[in-house]
């Protein structure tokens, strides 16, 4: 079994933002469970369930941009293993 190069985010200002991100997420989707429950009309609901997926991806995005800016700050990876990682977080996004 081949292992992936795997890289910890350390940015701590980074990690901060995408965790403020994801949890406002979270309340979003809350809120879509709240809008269900209480009956709302599906246009609100769908509009409420947008916000959350573009919050989850901002935040998948930027845990990326932070990883990649990390990584070329240390030369330490390999880079063909780096660039086939990076590509399959881009991809799995889209």
């Amino acid at each position: 079994m081949t292992s992936e190069p795997t890289h910890v985010l350390e940015d701590q200002e980074q990690i901060e933002a995408i965790v403020k991100r994801l949890k406002r997420a979270q309340g979003q989707m809350g809120a879509v469970i709240r809008m269900l429950e209480e009956g709302r009309p599906c246009n609100d609901i769908i509009m409420q369930i947008s916000a959350v997926g573009k919050a989850v991806n901002t935040a998948a995005f930027k845990l990326i941009a932070a990883n990649l800016k990390e990584c070329l700050i240390d030369n330490d990876h390999d880079s063909e293993a780096m660039t086939e990682q990076l590509q399959k977080m881009f991809l799995s996004l889209a």
